[in-house]
């Protein structure tokens, strides 16, 4: 084995020579002026490893540390330790210095673990992966065990060929099989294995699964002739076994799932004259089924020769003289000639907890298992199970995806959760669906919530305060029902179904079926959603219509539909939306969906054949080129999966995983987590996401300063609030303007101002208004009853309210609302996205109305709604909207696109037609309740204020455009009516050197990128890093000769090589890689001037630049800013028309005359003036 060689890293080799062990170690290091210096170390069965130091001033320093190990020979193996291609377990490190981890066992949990880390790790590859598994065969399908005896191939189990183990080409992957490890030593964080090795641990995962259990009190357990049903060794023996007592009575003890298989398997073989199952109950199934549905089990394999035997406990396994096994003896006395019994579940199984226990690692007193947090950690640090040998909250689980689950969030905890919040182990869904002799069983939910009682009512049943019945006083009679069964039986289809609602019969909460199982799936989602029921529980009881095909067009896409694999609804559309999956086993193959028991395969071959179906014929509506979803299906997805970052997203929803989105995708998915999550957009990873406006905290304006809007809530304000908000724009020399909804907007405010304009605000008492995002901007209000003559009812008091409770709550496109205290309507409430006018009877709450491009009167949604149920109305409303609606889709457009419109949105918000409502109003408050005043914190951070300066490399500043007084203040002169034309990209420099500009230290490894604005001279330039790599580009947007490239967004198209920085006044899109550096794709018309930069050993990045001088001459600023002088009065034609008309009489009527006319309320409109 060797491992490629790279400049600063150490050459290693190793040879197994004969099998004599002998190791060569090359160790390159490499010398001050480029020379790699070789030493060569021979030695027997060490490895020393020379780790190469970086000194202080630059030398190199050596280390050796010695490995004990073992190696193989040139063969690869070494007694029974068979190692794919590599030479022992502790075999040359990788190149990259990555955490190793060790996983114990390869079962289907290690398995599903080791995919999944695989998966997760591709992009940073931290981890090595090193198993250690005790068969002889790679991990394999234990749930369709039986179906071995048929085909007889091990390799027909396999979940993975046996060449994907090897096709990790950088080595992060080893497995060693027949390999049983013997002792851990946590201490020194090292394995022993049977092999006299020693492995080293940085993780170890331990997934040893459980060991069936022999009835050591019985007498003649060890016998010839008694086998377990575990493994395919197991099955091999009992094979093997069975060949030379042909013709005798073979006998099952055990009636539960396992019990039932191996009968099958033993039946299967036909080597036995018969086959009998003994169950200690009164029915088959009993943890599974009830007593109706285990008896109708019990008729259908009885039809089929299983000959059953109920109510039997064996006494005595009768034996020989040579202790082989020839009869039983049951407790109650009876005899029974055998000679080969399968123990399948009568006693139970052990958790294999040895290895930990003798390592002082804490275990279950009771039961065994290797006690586990809600992370999946040991005692020990380091050290996690999964499986079915851990032990959580005093449980284990024997079912195949409890384990698959605790590999979900391990290498989810493992991986991501450096940038996302840790998933934690949960309670798991033990609901079972398998065909037993063919005949379909499941149960799902809470399925003896009759028997044992609720283990728990749903949530909005316990929000009604009826969770707990038995909690009224006995002096009030018998406790009502906690649960109602609905039951079905059907004795010529051999068919038994049990459903369990709550009393009201509005919550399924679990049940079982037998023989028609379509419904399984559909029926586990709707008990793990919680959702009210739309039908009567009695059309549950009919199943799937019939002949029809069950496509699973109703199911969400966070519905598991194979719960071996945790695979959801969602993953099977994925794979096929995206082309990753063209046929049914390429699903299988990607997903797993169907690889486990596989019971869900008819519905995922349903769901394929629909999505294939649907893929020429379907409209798209994807949000741009890097995802293949809708705003509103992105939004789903990022709030099912808990996705907290871009990348995360990217990961897992996008085309390309490595692609870095673009102006359209960026914002969208900044503002989807805002809505979702609301932390602070100013820190990373958030930070590279916003667009301009959100970036500062503030709308940018024509002249590169930003507008500064406080929060008047309602828009009633105190005196000292207004001095304080006039004091601080005189201080700054701010425009200030009422505006349309009843604020008061400062203009003009420099980037590196802000900070201190948002100081002596908030210390005032005021707060961001969020101006600047997609969120509420304001709720307008007349002044109702608080003063108006004509008011019924507090406009003011309810738009305070409202807009104190929807502040800063991000949302598909900007929110405005409105409150009339009378139907005079002074507030325009009718064309808010929501809007109230006052009645005697309480408010009528309008939606869907706005102004701009295409105004639209808004829609009455409810009637004389009282004030204490407005709220949860719009809360409903909102979150419906923020959930569903497209990107930049107003409520007035969202409404219009819904199905039926208005009467739609009614069913769903007052009628709750889809039983969210509940879940609406509690994520609306938890955003709420998540509130904080983002310039506060801004303010209050100094990573934050540091966001906030106009050049990264000076404290200079510029003017970028002439100012104008007029009425008394200034503001920007007008913009130029054409851009600047000028061939910036084509410019020919005198000559280029490389310049130190600025400290890399400045810039973020951000996966969205990060930029600065640079000062060189009079120039402005941009420079970006992405990615590990640098652009620079001039600051100015020729467009429209603004300087704010660097605070644009950045966007690539992977599949074409393309990486462009998007101006954020406009748009305009411009080239930075490549041969078409410095274009425009969206306007021929213009280019911009790039340049070469790197970074360097000194910590600063350079340039290459022309002279000063020759750059000013190109690119100055004072070059290029607007001058008044240039731009074109639009009023001034209209001005020397209204001072020609100074002084003139109106309508031929004289001034004074026509001035006693108003008074007398005479002239113009006949019957007076309507004030």
């Amino acid at each position: 084995m060797s491992c490629a060689m790279e400049s600063n890293e150490a050459v290693c080799g190793i040879n197994g020579v004969g099998g004599d062990q002998e190791v060569n170690m090359v160790d390159g290091v490499k010398g001050g002026i480029g020379v790699i210096e070789v030493h060569e170390v021979h030695e027997v069965h060490e490895v020393n490893v020379v780790n190469v130091l970086d000194r202080a001033d630059g030398t190199k320093e050596l280390s050796e540390v010695n490995v004990i190990n073992g190696v193989s020979g040139a063969g690869g193996t070494d007694g029974t330790n068979q190692v794919n291609g590599t030479n022992g377990i502790n075999s040359c490190e990788s190149p990259v210095h990555r955490k190793k981890i060790v996983v114990v066992g390869l079962g289907m949990v290690a398995i599903s673990f080791i995919e999944k880390l695989t998966k997760l790790d591709a992009r940073r590859q931290e981890y090595d992966i090193v198993v250690i598994g005790e068969e002889p065969h790679v991990a394999y399908n234990r749930v369709g065990l039986t179906s071995y005896f048929q085909h007889r191939r091990v390799e027909d189990l396999y979940l993975n060929p046996e060449e994907w183990y090897s096709g990790f080409a950088d080595g992060s992957l080893r497995y060693h099989l027949n390999t049983r490890v013997t002792e851990i030593h946590p201490e020194s964080k090292a394995l022993t294995t049977s092999n006299g090795d020693t492995v080293s641990y940085d993780i170890l995962v331990l997934a040893t699964g459980s060991d069936a259990v022999l009835p050591q009190h019985t007498p003649g357990y060890d016998a010839n002739g008694v086998f377990v049903y575990r493994t395919i060794a197991d099955l091999e023996n009992l094979i093997s076994f069975a060949a030379k007592v042909k013709g005798s009575n073979g006998v099952v003890v055990g009636g539960g799932l396992l019990g039932l298989e191996a009968a099958k398997a033993m039946m299967d073989l036909e080597e036995f004259g018969s086959v009998k199952l003994i169950e200690r109950n009164r029915w088959v199934l009993s943890r599974q089924l009830d007593s109706d549905a285990g008896t109708l089990v019990l008729e259908e394999i009885r039809a089929l020769g299983l000959d059953v035997l109920l109510s039997k406990r064996v006494g005595r396994i009768n034996t020989d003289g040579r202790n082989d096994v020839v009869g039983v003896t049951f407790e109650d006395g009876e005899s029974m000639d055998c000679r080969c019994i399968c123990f399948a579940e009568q006693i139970g199984i052990k958790p294999r907890d040895e290895l930990a226990r003798n390592a002082g690692i804490k275990c279950a007193d009771r039961g065994g298992g290797i006690v586990v947090d809600q992370n999946l950690e040991t005692s020990t640090p380091d050290i996690y199970a999964i499986g079915e040998c851990a032990s959580w909250q005093n449980q284990t689980f024997g079912l195949i995806a409890p384990g698959v689950e605790m590999a979900d969030v391990l290498s989810f905890n493992l991986t991501q959760a450096k940038a996302h919040t840790p998933r934690r182990f949960k309670r798991p869904d033990l609901s079972t669906k398998l065909k037993l002799l063919g005949v379909d069983v499941a149960s799902f939910g809470d399925f003896f919530a009759d028997r044992d009682g609720p283990k728990g009512p749903p949530g909005r049943y316990r929000a009604h305060g009826i969770a707990n019945p038995r909690a009224n006083n006995a002096t009030e009679g018998p406790p009502p029902l906690l649960v109602k069964a609905l039951s079905y039986r059907d004795p010529f289809q051999a068919v038994y179904k049990k459903y369990l609602f709550t009393p009201d019969g509005k919550y399924l909460l679990g049940g079982m079926m037998i023989g028609d199982t379509k419904d399984y799936v559909k029926l586990v989602a709707t008990v793990k959603n919680q959702k009210p029921l739309e039908v009567p529980p009695s059309q549950f009881i009919l199943g799937a219509k019939g002949g029809e095909e069950d496509d699973g067009d109703d199911l969400d896409d966070d519905m598991q539909i194979c719960s071996c694999h945790n695979v959801t609804k969602g993953d099977v559309v994925k794979k096929v939306k995206d082309s990753t999956c063209k046929s049914i086993g390429d699903v299988k193959s990607c997903t797993k969906a169907g690889t486990g028991c596989g019971g869900c395969m008819p519905l995922v071959q349903s769901i394929f054949n629909k999505e294939m179906k649907n893929m020429g014929q379907e409209v798209s509506n994807h949000l741009c080129p890097h995802f293949a979803y809708s705003r509103a299906d992105l939004y789903n997805v990022i709030s099912v999966k808990k996705l907290k970052a871009f990348m995360e997203v990217m990961d897992e929803c996008g085309k390309d995983p490595e692609a870095l989105g673009c102006e359209v995708c960026k914002p969208t998915v900044g503002s989807i987590l805002a809505s979702l999550f609301n932390k602070h957009i100013l820190d990373k990873p958030l930070h590279g996401l916003q667009d301009t406006n959100d970036k500062f905290l503030a709308n940018i304006q024509r002249n590169g300063t930003f507008s500064v809007i406080p929060r008047v809530a309602g828009g009633e304000i105190t005196p000292d609030k207004l001095i304080a908000i006039g004091q601080v724009a005189k201080k700054y020399n701010l425009y200030c303007k009422i505006t349309g909804g009843q604020r008061i907007d400062m203009f003009g405010a420099k980037k590196q101002d802000l900070i201190a304009i948002w100081t002596e605000l908030v210390s005032a008492g005021l707060e961001s208004g969020h101006a600047y995002a997609k969120a509420l901007r304001t709720v307008k209000s007349c002044v109702g009853t608080t003063w108006c003559r004509f008011g019924i009812g507090d406009s003011v008091g309810m738009a305070i309210r409202l807009e104190e409770r929807y502040k800063s709550i991000r949302s598909p496109h900007k929110i405005k609302g409105g409150v009339s205290g009378c139907v005079r309507e002074c507030a325009e409430a009718q064309n808010k996205d929501f809007g109230l006018i006052a009645t005697e009877k309480g408010f009528n709450i309008f939606v869907g109305g706005n102004g701009g491009a295409e105004p639209r009167h808004s829609e009455l949604l409810a009637k004389d709604v009282p004030p204490d149920d407005v709220i949860p109305i719009l809360d409903r409303y909102l979150m419906f909207y923020i959930r569903t609606a497209d990107r930049l889709q107003r409520t007035a457009r969202w409404i219009e696109n819904l199905p039926n419109g208005i009467r739609y949105l009614r069913e769903i918000i007052l009628d709750d037609k889809l039983g969210i409502c509940a879940e609406l109003e509690k994520q609306m408050s938890e955003l709420v309740g998540s509130f904080f005043c983002e310039w506060t914190e801004a303010i209050n951070s100094p990573e934050r204020r540091k966001l906030f300066q106009q050049f990264g490399n000076t404290d200079e500043t510029i003017e970028d455009m002439d100012n104008v007084k007029e009425r008394d203040q200034e503001r920007p002169t007008y913009w130029v009516k054409d851009p600047a034309m000028k061939d910036f990209r084509g410019t020919k420099w005198s000559e280029l050197t490389w310049q130190p500009i600025i400290r890399a230290e400045h810039f973020t490894d951000s996966p969205a990128g990060s930029s600065a604005n640079i000062k060189r001279g009079d120039t402005q330039l941009a420079v970006f890093k992405i990615k590990g790599k640098w652009y620079a580009t001039q600051q100015m947007c020729p467009h429209k000769r603004a300087f704010v490239l660097s605070d644009g967004l950045l966007g690539d198209d992977p599949e074409k090589d393309k990486l462009w920085v998007s101006c954020p006044h406009h748009k305009r899109n411009f080239e930075l890689k490549g041969p078409a550096a410095g274009t425009c794709t969206n306007d021929d018309s213009l280019n911009i001037a790039t340049f070469p930069v790197e970074t360097r050993d000194d910590g600063w990045v350079y340039l290459k630049l022309p002279p000063v001088e020759e750059l000013d001459g190109v690119l100055g600023t004072q070059k290029w800013k607007v001058r008044r002088e240039e731009a074109v009065d639009p009023f001034a034609a209209v001005d020397r028309k209204l001072k020609g008309m100074k002084g003139r009489k109106v309508g031929g009527v004289d001034g004074g005359r026509h001035r006693a006319m108003v008074a007398a309320g005479g002239g113009g409109c006949g019957g007076g003036i309507d004030w």
